[in-house]
């Protein structure tokens, strides 16, 4: 009688391990949730711990190795609780050949695992290969014997691995779960996730790819695999989602628990935020056990945004009191079986956990308190920027707000909301592009063929060199005649080339009759590329030119530059010693700073960051720079950027006392020659990022006489001295407040006027009145109380949409409003479900109450076609 299939998740765990582990494997322990990769600052893979063996920077523990590694990724945090298997914490059982057995071993283990140690079906399993991998295909079809239907070829982003965009890679192969195999073979798509999912990866590690992308196959050939223990267990256990097996579901079972609340009877937002609990509790628990504690930097901010998460959620439930304790005792007992350490740590663990949602409840509380007084002013609305500041900067959740506001009768602007969320992520994405420094193919092929550039820039701003390579308009070339555009790279150069956040140098290239306006130099690889255009003369590979850089450019670029050097020592010193670089600009007359910081500056302490770095130019400090090994300088201190990849020798720019950085970049000799600096702006680019613009030296002059400039010309306006000026726009401010205020009265008593004759436009539908209108000219909060008294004049069977342009000129601005009486209700419709619903045929959203909600859109021209599917829908519904 054959041993019945593994089914819980310790099971499933340990017959992996097993498995491999009879097939001369050697079984390795879990590395930490903290790597010792400095790339990266937590394992977001099961092969990251071996990643140096893969690379041949480490000796192989042994032939062949398995593992069950934990892992933390958070790229996806919006997706969990809300898919059937996006995760923060999750395990990845492996196996791995070092050089060992390929691919074919490979696959042929990991169908014997599947179906016969787990007992899956063949039926259920359908396998992809990389598109171009004839050689997988044909061992999953003529060894293994897998129906050839059930073989998808994939292209190379879902099939093919890589370390980066050079060194080892190879093609997968990964199996999928088939929960509808009764569907057939017949046009197989396995981007369904309703129907498929993919639980084991085998990676075929067999090519190295150079610089070009040219592959060339390795030596040793290694197998890299993963399979996501979750995954294993919702298809065995089979349940609906990764959540509700007994890896999960016990600590949904303790918040249900807490917040006296049932999963099973919960609509999708209660088990949502119960999924979320249950998953984040997990992560938590293992990082602080590993040695994360909960900080505004890199793993600390990560912690502490997951466990903020799990309160906000458990707000939502209705768990009024501290519970952090509750769940991480409950991870401890769920986890401490196969992770023994938690137990270990456990007073460490739950100190960190009651301190930290101590932390956030008193932020909450200040949220709550400004959303008071929000309310308190009784406004139409909340709107989007003030529900969106609740958010990024308290943590507040917008259902906390919307649940209150409502409360008081009032909704919030959730157009706004989104707007306000989409253009932080557009900050976001903006500061996270990072400069393409690759140059068009042309120049590209000539710098690979070339040596590394001599700088010397560090020493000289003019030198003769030699003329090495010449694209023309696009085109390698050897001559270049007076209009041309050109890339120039040159044996030698004082030019610097863009590179560490600072801009490349600006200036000339002359010779006998020649010139050429150099207007940025950029780096291709270690070699220099100068572009410009030929003014004068004719330019030609192997002619020796003289390049000088312009020196007022320079000069600006040198003070910009250590100016950012001390700025992010004024952070250090007065917002947080842990404050790190998240990214940099030093241009000619301006600089910009990334960090990583999950609140605004305050107005106090950019003060005192201004008073401080105006302080260290004034004491007139030398600046010493020396290159040393990298080790010696971590030793004595020197600040390096995170995942930034060093020499073994390193440049160290060192202001004495004051900042010691690892860096390639120009700076002045003393401090004093940067004159003066200024913040021109603070602001949030990311989530846990802010961003600090400033300008320093005769930059500086340029930006007081232009905001001089502004001061003045505001005084002749307002026949006002500057000192008066804030005084004056206070007073216009509420004249102007006092008159939006009547003017919005004023159009509410319009609208309703203009509302009242249209009760008689009724539609009857046997017991219900359906009216359905346009009204242009009228705002939001005009339109909600005509919208409401036509309501009320229907009486509970009545269904009244308005749709209208505030400004019938402006088609950019939509207003939709429902307002549904009790019957209609009853009848099973939602004013803020249904208006919600039509205002996507005018490029909008929004919501609101059941019997009464408003939305917004963008497309002006396609109200009378919304309100008519509005008429169409509501009369089908109530006939």
């Amino acid at each position: 009688m054959a041993a019945a299939a593994p089914r819980t998740g310790a099971e499933i765990r340990a017959a992996f391990l097993d498995f491999y582990e009879q097939r001369g494997h050697k079984p390795m322990a879990s590395a930490s949730l903290v790597p010792e990769d400095p790339t990266v600052l937590l394992t977001i893979a099961g092969m990251l711990p071996f990643k140096p063996v893969f690379l041949g920077q480490q000796q192989r523990p042994a032939p062949r190795a398995t593992s069950s590694q934990k892992c933390i990724r958070t790229n996806d945090i919006e997706n969990v609780g809300r898919t059937a298997r996006h995760h923060t914490f999750f395990e990845m059982l492996g196996n791995f050949s070092f050089g060992d057995y390929f691919k074919e071993q490979a696959i042929q283990w990991a169908w014997e695992l599947s179906t016969g140690v787990f007992g899956i079906s063949p039926k259920n399993l359908v396998v992809s290969v990389f598109r171009e991998d004839d050689e997988a295909e044909a061992i999953w079809r003529d060894v293994v014997g897998v129906n050839p239907k059930r073989i998808v070829r994939m292209d190379e982003a879902d099939n093919f691995w890589a370390s980066g965009p050079t060194g080892p890679c190879g093609p997968c192969s990964e199996i999928y779960y088939d929960f509808k195999p009764e569907l057939g073979d017949e046009g197989i798509d396995l981007e369904d996730d309703s129907r498929f999912i993919e639980f084991y990866n085998l990676v075929f590690m067999q090519y190295n790819r150079d610089a070009e992308g040219t592959l060339t196959p390795l030596a040793n050939r290694n197998i890299d695999t993963g399979m996501g223990l979750e995954r294993m267990a919702q298809i065995l256990q089979q349940v609906p989602n990764n959540y509700e097996t007994d890896l999960i579901y016990p600590l949904i079972q303790t918040a249900a628990d807490l917040a006296g609340v049932d999963y099973q009877a919960l609509d999708e937002k209660g088990k949502t935020s119960l999924k979320v609990i249950g998953d984040h509790s997990r992560a938590v628990t293992q990082l602080i056990c590993d040695g994360v504690t909960a900080s505004n930097l890199g793993r600390g901010y990560i912690l502490r945004r997951l466990l903020r998460r799990v309160v906000r959620h458990g707000r939502l439930l209705g768990i009024d009191k501290p519970f952090l304790k509750a769940m991480g005792q409950s991870s401890i007992a769920l986890m401490q079986a196969v992770y023994p350490q938690l137990l270990e740590r456990q007073e460490v663990i739950l100190a960190e956990l009651e301190r930290e949602e101590a932390r956030f409840l008193e932020t909450l509380e200040r949220g709550e308190k400004l959303l008071a007084d929000v309310l308190a002013a009784k406004p139409q609305q909340i709107s989007g920027e003030q529900a969106f500041e609740l958010y990024d900067t308290y943590g507040f959740p917008l259902e906390l707000t919307e649940e209150i506001a409502e409360e008081h009768g009032i909704r919030v602007d959730l157009a706004g909301f989104e707007s306000a969320m989409e253009a932080q992520r557009q900050r976001a994405k903006a500061a996270a592009v990072s400069i393409d420094l690759t140059l068009q193919e042309a120049i590209d092929q000539v710098a690979a063929d070339l040596d590394a550039t001599a700088f010397r820039g560090y020493e000289l701003l003019e030198q003769s060199s030699c003329v090495l390579a010449l694209v023309v308009n696009g085109e390698p070339a050897q001559v270049a005649a007076a209009g041309d555009s050109v890339q120039v790279v040159l044996d030698t150069t004082p030019f610097y080339g863009e590179g560490g956040g600072q801009v490349g140098d600006r200036g000339v290239l002359a010779g006998d009759g020649l010139i050429v306006a150099i207007d940025a130099v950029s780096r291709n690889r270690s070699v220099f590329v100068h572009s410009g255009r030929v003014e004068r003369g004719s330019l030609s590979v192997g002619a020796v030119v003289h390049g000088q850089v312009d020196r007022t450019c320079r000069r600006r670029a040198q003070a910009n530059h250590t100016a950012t050097h001390l700025l992010q020592a004024a952070l250090k010193q007065v917002v947080d010693p842990g404050i790190g670089q998240a990214g940099s600009l030093v241009d000619f007359d301006r600089l910009r700073f990334d960090f990583h910081c999950p609140r605004a500056i305050t107005a106090e302490e950019l003060e005192q960051i201004e008073a401080l770095i105006n302080g260290w130019i004034a004491e007139a400090h030398n600046l010493e720079v020396q290159e040393m090994a990298i080790e010696k300088a971590k030793a004595a201190g020197a600040v390096a950027m995170f995942g930034e990849k060093y020499a073994d020798v390193v440049r160290v720019v060192d202001v004495p006392g004051v900042s010691m950085e690892l860096c390639g970049g120009t700076h002045v000799a003393n401090t004093a020659e940067i004159g003066l600096f200024k913040i021109v702006s603070e602001s949030g680019v990311a989530a846990g990022i802010r961003r600090i613009e400033a300008v320093a030296g005769a930059a500086v002059l340029a930006y007081l006489n232009e905001r001089d400039g502004v001061v003045k010309q505001l005084s002749e306006r307002f026949k006002a001295q500057p000192a008066e000026i804030v005084e004056r726009v206070s007073a216009l401010q509420n004249e102007l407040k006092a008159s939006q205020k009547a003017l919005a009265a004023a159009r509410e008593e319009l609208a309703l006027a203009k509302s009242a004759a249209l009760a008689a436009q009724a539609e009857t539908l046997g017991d219900y009145q359906l009216l359905v209108a346009r009204l242009d000219g009228v705002e939001g909060g005009g339109l909600q109380s005509a919208a409401q008294g036509l309501a009320d004049q229907l009486g509970d069977g009545g269904a009244v949409v308005l749709g209208g342009l505030p400004d019938p000129a402006d088609l950019s601005k939509v207003i939709l409003v429902a307002a549904f009486g009790k019957g209609v209700i009853a009848k099973g419709q939602q004013a803020g479900k249904f208006i919600g619903a039509v205002a996507k045929t005018c490029g909008g959203g929004g919501g609101g109450r059941p019997n009464l909600a408003q939305a917004g859109g963008r497309d002006g021209a396609a109200l009378d076609g919304a309100l008519e599917q509005a008429r169409a829908e509501l009369s089908v519904a109530l006939a």
